[in-house]
């Protein structure tokens, strides 16, 4: 499986983003299920992107 265009977008804006502020990414895995990228960040921030792009973080 492989991920949408603009799931590479926002998961390259993320990173981006998480690296400006300096935190770590601990974990970035393709959730086959649901088809969502998933990002550990730190210890305590989980960002998911949809396959059209949506980014939500938690």
């Amino acid at each position: 499986m492989q991920p949408t265009i603009e799931q590479l977008r926002s998961f390259y804006q993320m990173s981006v983003r998480m690296s400006n502020l300096l935190r770590p990414i601990n974990l970035v895995r393709m959730d086959e299920r649901t088809k969502r990228i998933v990002m550990l960040v730190g210890e305590t921030i989980e960002i998911e992107i949809y396959p059209n792009g949506e980014v939500v973080t938690k």
